[in-house]
């Protein structure tokens, strides 16, 4: 059983950075492809970005050239830094494994993912 728990959210200013980290624990964590979704309010959960277990990355349009997914597989560890936050950013950000397609890269629905943490909060206020 994998868990995972994120940490790093909280309330910045347009423009501003943050970076989010989630550390696993109870599974193998270099065998996971790990990803970010998003739910803003009245909203559906939506991907931000992943990444493969060998280091391939992919991202979702509206924060390509924003935001970066890492990992460091010594630590247990996925970070997804934030630079240029704007409003629409604003959500809870869930962190996500993917222990069986782990190798894939744009794999981005929901149903793909068999671990979820608990989600931070990101607001950005204007």
């Amino acid at each position: 059983q994998v868990q995972l728990v994120e940490t790093g959210g909280g309330l910045v200013l347009a423009g501003d950075s943050l970076r989010l980290s989630c550390t696993t624990s109870g599974g193998t964590f270099s065998r996971c492809a790990m990803a970010w979704f998003r739910q803003a309010p009245e909203k559906e959960r939506e991907f931000v970005a992943r990444v493969s277990a060998t280091g391939g990355t992919h991202y979702a349009d509206s924060v390509k050239g924003r935001f970066t997914i890492s990992r460091d597989n010594a630590k247990n560890t996925v970070y997804l830094q934030m630079n240029s936050l704007k409003p629409e950013d604003t959500a809870v950000y869930y962190c996500a494994a993917d222990d069986r397609f782990f190798a894939s890269t744009a794999l981005i629905s929901r149903q793909y993912y068999t671990y979820w943490g608990q989600g931070t909060q990101v607001t950005v206020s204007s």
